[in-house]
């Protein structure tokens, strides 16, 4: 889990609990529970079969890794408006989820440690509201449970969040979410204005620029400028990397038993009292909008499906 730096590691859980050392102990513990109870040291050895049903769920659960800052650090690329959980469970996507999470820890930011000669423990996620519609409400429930595994179990491992390609509806609903974070996640976030290009490349080389951010109006999180920067793609670098990682450690885990198809079930943790009124919040302001634009009656019939 510290990947050699169990002080850095410790930090990290203080940190998520302002210091308090009662309470970032108790965090951690949980932490170690949870991932002894779900077998995560595990999780790289569990690919995800057959590969249509991966790259279904890598063309549905849009996330990739572009590139690495100029200080070193990995950059994820994530498309949060057209990224649509619809090709398979939610099991699927939270093991797929939890393994971008392992592959970094354990692969991408020791290598760039290496590389880079100092510790480094964190990356930069740039997240695409590019075709964010309401009928992302349908995704609050999925969203929350990711994201309350990273608080729980992956605390301060991301740098900065840039949010770029803003449409109304993000800003709407920005409005009223700020105030509820705590002011260390606020001071994470930055919202850029357009595609973010200029602002970025202050930060990263171009060759390390998120596709979506080349140009400005570039339109949609899967489209590249130059045609073959798509880092969500499985054909991409990254993915292709990860996956025939994980499949080369099935086989040395189990090197007679052919490859088991199904999802690798995690007990999903309750969000705590902050994450469940933001997502009640964002819940809100959508059927708002929904309301003013006569599209309340089908926000309302959408469903997870969880099963």
């Amino acid at each position: 889990m510290h990947q050699g730096f169990p002080d850095e590691t410790l930090v990290r859980f203080l940190k998520a609990r302002e210091w308090n050392v009662a309470k970032a102990h108790k965090m951690l513990m949980d932490c170690l529970n949870w991932r002894i109870t779900n077998e995560i040291d595990n999780i790289l050895a569990k690919p995800i079969v057959p590969s249509d049903l991966y790259r279904a769920i890598r063309d549905s659960q849009l996330i990739g890794l572009s590139g690495y800052s100029k200080e070193g650090l990995p950059v994820f690329a994530i498309g949060v408006g057209h990224s649509t959980f619809d090709k398979a469970s939610v099991h699927y996507y939270v093991q797929s989820h939890i393994q971008v999470n392992e592959y970094r820890d354990r692969v991408v930011l020791p290598n760039a440690t290496k590389k880079y000669g100092r510790h480094i423990g964190t990356c930069v996620k740039v997240l695409d509201m590019t075709g964010l519609k309401l009928s992302a409400l349908s995704q609050i429930k999925l969203l929350t449970v990711i994201s309350t595994i990273d608080d729980l179990n992956y605390p301060e491992k991301t740098d900065t969040y840039y949010i770029v390609n803003v449409p109304y509806i993000f800003s709407a609903c920005w409005k009223v979410v700020k105030p509820l974070l705590q002011e260390r996640t606020r001071r994470k976030i930055q919202v850029l204005q357009g595609c973010g290009r200029d602002e970025l490349l202050k930060i990263m080389d171009l060759a390390s620029l998120p596709h979506f951010c080349r140009k400005e109006g570039s339109g949609s999180s899967r489209q590249s400028s130059n045609g073959n920067g798509d880092c969500f793609s499985l054909d991409h670098a990254f993915h292709q990397e990860l996956y025939n990682y994980t499949k080369k450690q099935s086989r040395n885990v189990e090197s007679s038993a052919p490859l088991k198809q199904g999802s690798f079930h995690v007990d999903f943790p309750e969000p705590d009292v902050e994450r469940t009124k933001i997502a009640e919040t964002i819940e809100s302001e959508f059927h708002k909008l929904g309301d003013k634009n006569g599209l309340s009656h089908s926000i309302d019939g959408l469903k997870i499906d969880s099963d």
